[in-house]
């Protein structure tokens, strides 16, 4: 069955666009709900939201939709993503909601599902609500229409949780850590759960107003971050994005430090300590090969799966690894949460930082990335890949590559876009690979 309206994480769109309107989330609400109204106990639904503006409509869209079916709702207001999952399987709810477009500007929101395990929806069960939202559903009537109630405490509840994540004997006194939340959901919970641990927080990113989310901050802007560390002498920057499932770490010189290079530092931490389940890593496509072979060379494997932390946590389960994540930084660490959480994979981290003593750019630098080169070429309608012509270059590529280096291309999940990506131990052909292949996409697009 084609999905009209679900991609690799949800539903997501411009606010009040072509796609996700108001009237769009109330069927989204009324379809979910009557997808997972199963037994006779009373059904409950926890919705959370990251700061955009539009985030109130959505929200209130949802909230008629899944109480007109029957389910009651729980709304937390802005929560990191991983949260929203935690209260679902805490709460005892049927399903978990996060209005959100992570690291997308203000103008774009997005709907996330969870299941009552806090896990996100199979691609079964999005099926089966995109196929349900085309019908017409059963309303509920008199006492059986669902009630909407607001808890206080939920940033506590995740707080508590997130500090839980952190092996009890370490504490942060005498570190110094920029955090930058993007404006965004964890802005009151990330800098308040590292400052009750015993760091200084210097927190960024922390104003939210509707209109500011990932703007010139978090994960996908770090000029700012970056300055700050160094401005500030910190120990350590930590960059979320909107919705906190994502985490970028900035060291004491300033440098950035990428999803590859932390899934290093846990993964081989983890297999010393005897904790790391699988006997190695799952990453994406697009995770550098300097990852592959600094786990390889400690006796662990990479596994990998398609780009979408969906995919890699579908691969986790079903080999039985606790640590995986990708490349932009989305780190899923299942031993604390069934969802990528920037903020717990940053205490990881900062533990790592407390226990071996060593300052964060030496910590975090465990392989010289191979040269990786990524370029998008878009196209207006038909299938570029599936010509002769493009074939032809892409087999070509991949002899010149042979044991030196990967390619991968593919589409993109969300815009009209190839994604060519090639690395090797030769920069200088690798930039002529991509190029040659992205020549032959727009030639036939």
């Amino acid at each position: 069955m084609g999905r009209t309206y679900f991609g690799t994480d949800g539903i997501r769109g411009r606010a009040n666009g072509n796609k996700l309107t108001a009237s769009l989330a109330m069927k989204v609400g009324m379809a979910a709900g009557q997808h997972f109204l199963r037994g006779d106990h009373r059904h409950r639904v926890v919705i959370g939201k990251d700061t955009r503006l539009s985030g109130y409509m959505m929200e209130n869209a949802l909230v008629a939709g899944f109480t007109s079916v029957g389910m009651d709702v729980i709304m937390t207001g802005p929560l990191p993503t991983p949260a929203v999952a935690l209260l679902a399987r805490e709460m005892r709810a049927d399903l978990g909601v996060m209005i959100s477009a992570s690291h997308n500007p203000f103008g774009d929101n997005g709907i996330k599902l969870f299941g009552p395990d806090g896990f996100k929806l199979s691609d079964e069960d999005e099926a089966q609500i995109e196929k349900l939202m085309g019908q017409d559903q059963t309303l509920a009537e008199g006492a059986e229409i669902g009630r909407a109630r607001r808890i206080e405490d939920a940033r506590g509840r995740y707080i508590h949780a997130v500090k839980q994540s952190l092996p009890s004997n370490v504490r942060l006194d005498g570190l110094k850590i920029v955090v930058d939340c993007a404006h965004g959901a964890a802005y009151q919970v990330a800098p308040t759960a590292i400052w009750e641990l015993g760091a200084k927080v210097i927190a960024m990113g922390v104003s939210p107003n509707g209109l500011n989310i990932n703007d010139g901050v978090g994960s996908t802007s770090l000029d700012a971050v970056k300055a700050k560390v160094v401005e500030d002498g910190a120990d350590l920057g930590i960059a979320l994005d909107g919705d906190a499932d994502r985490l970028i770490v900035i060291d004491e010189k300033g440098e950035a430090v990428d999803g590859d290079q932390i899934m290093a530092l846990i993964g081989s931490r983890l297999a010393e300590q005897g904790q790391l389940k699988g006997g190695g890593v799952v990453a994406t496509v697009m995770s550098n090969l300097g990852l592959e072979r600094f786990l390889d060379a400690r006796g662990l494997s990479l596994v990998r799966a398609k780009v979408g932390d969906r995919y890699v946590l579908e691969a986790m389960k079903a080999g039985g690894y606790n640590v995986g994540g990708e490349q932009s930084g989305h780190m899923i660490l299942l031993d604390h949460a069934t969802t990528g959480d920037g903020t717990v994979a940053a205490l990881q981290v900062l533990a790592a930082l407390v226990q071996s003593g060593k300052p964060a750019s030496e910590l975090l630098h465990l392989f010289d990335p191979v040269p990786q080169l990524l370029k998008n070429v878009r196209y207006d309608g038909g299938d570029p890949l599936a010509a002769d012509s493009v074939q032809a270059v892409i087999a070509e590529a991949e002899r010149e590559l042979f044991g030196k280096g990967r390619l991968v291309i593919r589409k993109s999940g969300t815009e009209p876009l190839v994604r060519v990506m090639a690395e090797g131990d030769d920069g200088a052909q690798v930039e002529a690979v991509v190029d040659r292949i992205c020549d032959a996409v727009k030639a036939a697009a």
